[in-house]
């Protein structure tokens, strides 16, 4: 790292000077504008490209020391343009999906970067030569949206002139209109058309396969001696710095869950693997700045060299809590079984967190809803005594999977989306003549499946003490469960700690992992949505694993009640088995392309493991094992339990601790507590 970027990370992150010039929407008289929209019977197409168009020319152009990549937040919040009222009138014939948006999409930076905008422009203003009413109002609204783009891009390179920056004016006034030429100019119409579409209000959206729609400008500048590798590096930890500017106005769940995703890598249709020089410079410009965004994945698969799984364990060593791995043995065929063409299935990028979804054309919600596998497992329980084998049980855990899916599609029938023109101009929308919000080539949506080991550690008990051995009747179990172990000590301590559990590479739990995962998976088999599109079974949680594991009763696998649920695709966060090898072996025996949503296993290790470079490889060798015994996703945290409580009591003295909290890396003293005391609970594995 150089000296600019240097001064520039402690201005941005450790400083956070450029906050000052932030102001909120009201003193833009911004939040007015939906009271006017709404009196003058504007549609929500209209007012998207109107608020759009306001909230754009309220910003004002500031350019930091040190900068070559610009464009700043300097509002604070995006407004709404509905109403409360009118939010409430929808909400009550339609189904609202988090905050309405289209969001957690890849678009096609891609076509604007080799089009330019004035082409995406040229190809609105000629749909309005054949288009019907609705397609009028949604052209006209892209159309103000890339102008109002535009106009702000003009007022950054005045505000460059007037500093005594001309190569930045030079560079803003190449991408006003032009395809990036250079490097730097792709870099910087990157940010400007991510910047964008958050001032929009569509949040979580990947920057997807960077190394590959940036490569031949890196590649033409570096050959053609235009720039150096040292300088196309400088700007590639510019851009990353350039993600941590506004990454905390990009709030989700919790701050750090903002979306700024991107992926490396990946297996071609043709077979050849995509890891390039430009993979390798994005590796090394996230492990010298060490910041959470943007949140670094890797395609791999069986085939993918040592040295990539060592590269991406430098960064676990450091504590980023990425990257995430994804098998492209497994996700690609999965894809491709539910619906999705080859070359698109090839080309696929994870959303904010781990789901699976392919850039430019794909419309998909995969992060529609949450199935408590566990709440199945404790309904069924109930009826447990009137079982006379352990098939009849599961039957009736099966029956509860299948009825919660039911009710989950009929929930998500008659769904309503914002209008997204910004968006729509990063994709096929305009050619189609409708906004993207009406879906694109793939409209799939996304399932959780919460508490999975959980819920199998209680089947498995049930089957083994129940029904193999019957050293526990029914009735007991029933009573223990309900009462919360009060008059059954020992039975507790031999469901926490001797009963079968999925991680220890147990033949019986890990069976019926394979087959509850499959019942899931069937239960939404057959499903189709009003767009046209399927559902997706996910071994992920989100936020999910905080919520289905609070206020629920105990379960039969020795949780107590309102003990919280691993997060993802994780083991119990009281298995005592203390090496990663079984809970690997097991967590990749069941039939993962089935559950083609995503949801990585997530494994902790302790700070103490990477002694030296050889754990480095040890660890290197772990997530190749997971890969190559056909596991489909992957993350790795490294913690220090004694540093994350001291952190706790003392957060004053940590606010760049990074950790891995569900898909996403945040600083951990700005989590909330209960995700704090998840992270200081988990298993810390060492690598032996």
């Amino acid at each position: 790292m150089n000296k600019r970027i240097q001064s520039l990370k402690k201005y941005i992150v450790d400083d956070r000077l450029h906050r000052a010039f932030r102001r909120d929407a009201k003193s833009a008289h911004l939040e007015e504008l939906a009271e006017d929209f709404r009196a003058a019977g504007m549609t929500a197409q209209e007012r998207s490209g109107r608020m759009l168009e306001a909230f754009l020319a309220a910003e004002t152009p500031v350019i930091l020391p040190n900068e070559k990549i610009v464009f700043t937040r300097t509002i604070r919040d995006i407004p709404d343009y509905f109403t409360p009222s009118e939010w409430e009138q929808i909400s009550t014939t339609h189904f609202i999906h988090e905050k309405g948006e289209v969001f957690n999409l890849s678009p096609d930076y891609e076509r604007v970067l080799a089009e330019g905008l004035d082409s995406r422009r040229a190809a609105a203003k000629k749909g309005l030569e054949t288009a019907d009413a609705q397609g009028r109002i949604f052209l006209e609204s892209a159309i103000r949206s890339i102008e109002a783009v535009q106009n702000l891009i003009d007022r950054y390179a005045i505000e460059a002139e007037k500093i005594g920056q001309p190569d930045i004016a030079e560079v803003l006034r190449a991408v006003r209109g032009g395809a990036a030429k250079s490097f730097r100019q792709a870099l910087q119409l990157l940010r400007i058309m991510h910047f964008s579409i958050w001032a929009a209000g569509n949040y979580h959206n990947t920057l997807g396969r960077i190394d590959q729609y940036l490569y031949p400008y890196y590649r033409a500048d570096v050959d053609g001696g235009k720039i150096s590798k040292d300088e196309a590096f400088d700007l590639l930890e510019e851009f990353f710095l350039s993600c941590n500017k506004d990454s905390d106005l990009y709030i989700g769940m919790q701050q750090g869950d903002n979306g700024q995703s991107l992926v490396l890598g990946g297996r071609s249709l043709s077979g050849e693997y995509m890891f390039n020089e430009l993979s390798e410079m994005a590796l090394r410009a996230s492990y010298e700045l060490a910041l959470i965004d943007p949140k670094i994945n890797i395609r791999v698969d069986s085939k993918t060299p040592l040295e990539v799984f060592e590269k991406g364990s430098e960064l676990t060593k450091i504590g980023l809590g990425f990257p995430q791995y994804s098998n492209d043995d497994v996700v690609i065929p999965s894809l491709i079984e539910k619906g999705y063409s080859p070359e698109d299935a090839h080309e696929y990028v994870v959303a904010a967190c781990w789901e699976f979804i392919v850039p430019k054309c794909g419309t998909d919600i995969p992060n529609i809803d949450a199935l408590s596998l566990v709440d199945c497992v404790s309904f069924a329980l109930a009826d447990l005594p009137t079982c006379a084998t352990f098939d009849e049980f599961y039957s009736l855990v099966e029956r509860q999977i299948k009825a919660r899916a039911d009710e989950m599609c009929l929930r998500h029938r008659n769904i309503y989306m914002k209008p997204a023109p910004m968006m729509s101009v990063m994709s096929d929308a305009i050619e189609r003549g409708r906004d993207i919000s009406f879906g694109l080539k793939y409209n799939n949506y996304g399932v959780h499946g919460t508490g999975i080991s959980t819920a199998v550690d209680s089947l498995a008990a049930v089957k083994k003490y129940c029904f193999d051995e019957k050293s526990v009747s029914a009735s007991d179990m029933l009573e223990a469960v309900r009462t919360n172990f009060k008059n059954a000590p020992e039975l507790l301590r031999k469901l926490r700690n001797e009963a079968p559990k999925m991680g220890l590479d147990d033949d019986c739990a890990d069976a019926l992992a394979v087959r509850l995962l499959d019942s899931f998976a069937d239960a939404f088999g057959d499903k189709r949505n009003e767009r046209g599109g399927g559902y997706r079974a996910g071994t992920g949680t989100a936020m999910f694993y905080v919520f289905h594991g609070k206020d629920r009763p105990a379960t039969p696998d020795g949780r107590l009640e309102g003990e919280p649920l691993p997060a993802n695709y994780s083991p119990s966060l009281f298995l005592s088995q203390k090496g990663p090898m079984g809970v690997v072996k097991s967590f990749a025996k069941p039939h993962l392309k089935n559950v083609a949503n995503g949801g990585p296993l997530t494994l902790e290790f302790d700070a103490s493991v990477f002694r030296n470079e050889e754990s480095v490889r040890k660890l290197a060798m772990l997530v190749r094992t997971f890969i190559t015994l056909g596991g489909h996703q992957l993350q790795l945290n490294t913690v220090n339990r004694e540093k994350l409580l001291d952190a706790k009591a003392h957060p004053e003295k940590y606010r760049n601790l990074i950790v891995r909290v569900w898909g996403w890396s945040g600083y951990f003293v700005e989590l909330d507590e209960c995700y704090q005391d998840h992270v200081i609970a988990r298993t810390e594995f060492a690598l032996g």
